[in-house]
């Protein structure tokens, strides 16, 4: 098993996207939570405090499941992200069990 990060960025004025598929996308990270694939997530802020982005780290055993979870993703399904990489991701600090 291998951890992997999303890193996604929201389109410009595209708040309302993200808002209106916001529950789609809890269910998805729940999904995700209780099969125990999901470590972490959370949005990117702007400078007003407003969401941007989002940060989603999961553990796969591969790079191609990690980007089949992200292209999964109601957000991304509904078009709100600009980009998304999947990045292999190396937990050090704060890793909870280790």
């Amino acid at each position: 098993m291998a951890i992997f990060a999303f890193v996604c960025a929201d389109k410009p004025d595209h708040l309302h996207v993200r808002m209106e598929t916001r529950p789609a996308h809890l269910d998805h990270l729940n999904a995700l939570n209780d099969k125990g694939i999901l470590k972490m997530a959370g949005p990117f802020l702007d400078a007003e405090g407003k969401p941007n982005g989002s940060l989603v780290i999961v553990e796969t055993d591969t790079i191609e499941e990690a980007r089949a979870l992200a292209d999964a993703d109601p957000y991304a399904k509904a078009g709100l992200f600009a980009s998304v990489e999947v990045k292999p991701f190396n937990w050090v600090f704060n890793k909870p069990g280790a």
